[in-house]
């Protein structure tokens, strides 16, 4: 057992040391050339450095996301959560598989230095293997939910400034680019994602397609149905400003109710923790000490 757990790790650190050879020939490179030609050589600042560094590394996790066997569905499927959790780079789905295998690597190495492995080994780095590979998926998830918050929380803000641009005599287009550059230090999510549809409608896409694919992008129930309302809008010639008034009401109306949910729900979900942790010390506390008394005069009672 100890043999496999030191061919693996020497098999780790071959791969990884012959992807950071393959992918620091560049800058070698680079240094080669700089060397010829002292003109172009640029001043190496620790920010440059930085940034090699994480280009490297990040050359480096792609190549193993070759490893994960997936299909193009499934490829299809990670790359819209990507894009919902704002990470559109192309090489963001190569970041995400290559993830799904470093760090299962990662706490099975964890494991074996702080020794965890050792007192049972065929239970423990499968359990590592396992976590690992879902670590990522659990960390995308949240980024996705923490987005679609923020941008559910800026929604009503942006309804109201695209009614002031359209009742101020700009078109709906005009006024999703003007809204999207006001909203830039208050709400960067919806900011950007409102740059996004501005940018399609100027690159020449049909108002209802880059709305739709808002939607998509976000995934967010409130969303789809302001899309849906500017598109019979649009389509029965009715007032836009209008409309996203009675959307914007809707939303404010709903989140008050999502507010009185939760404070309903309150004093249920104060049972247990009343239950399990606060009357048992209150109970040790003031019935404790008449117990103590109680047992003491007893105990006098029956010696007598």
């Amino acid at each position: 057992m100890v043999f496999a757990i030191l061919a693996f790790c020497a098999i780790f650190l071959l791969i990884v040391s012959g992807g950071l050879l393959i992918f620091y020939r560049e800058t070698i490179q680079a240094r080669i050339a700089s060397a010829i030609n002292p003109a172009a050589k640029q001043r190496i600042t620790l920010k440059t450095r930085i940034k090699d560094t994480r280009v490297m590394l990040g050359d480096v996790v792609e190549q193993f996301e070759r490893i994960v066997p997936k299909s193009e569905a499934e490829v299809s499927v990670s790359q819209q959560r990507l894009i919902r959790a704002g990470l559109r780079e192309e090489s963001a789905v190569k970041y995400f598989y290559g993830a799904k295998v470093i760090a299962p690597l990662v706490l099975c190495l964890v494991a074996l230095i702080s020794g965890l492995g050792k007192q049972s080994p065929f239970v423990m780095y499968p359990i590592c293997l396992g976590i690992g590979f879902l670590v990522p998926d659990f960390w995308l998830g949240r980024k996705i939910t923490k987005r679609q918050a923020q941008v559910r929380k800026g929604l009503p803000d942006a309804l109201d400034l695209l009614i002031i641009c359209v009742e101020a005599g700009l078109s709906l287009d005009q006024a999703t680019a003007r809204t999207a550059q006001e909203l830039r230090n208050a709400q960067p999510v919806l900011s950007d994602e409102l740059g996004i549809v501005a940018l399609e409608q100027r690159a020449g896409s049909l108002r209802s397609d880059a709305w739709k694919h808002l939607a998509d992008r976000t995934g967010i129930d409130s969303v789809r149905n302001l899309v849906s309302m500017l598109i019979q809008s649009e389509q029965f010639g009715t007032s836009i400003a209008k409309t996203l008034r009675v959307h914007s009401d809707t939303l404010r109306t709903k989140r008050v109710q999502e507010i009185e949910e939760k404070a309903a729900k309150l004093p249920i979900k104060l049972i247990f923790p009343l239950v399990f942790f606060i009357f048992p010390p209150l109970f040790l506390v003031t019935l404790g000490p008449a117990m103590i008394i109680m047992a003491d005069s007893f105990k006098t009672l029956f010696n007598h």
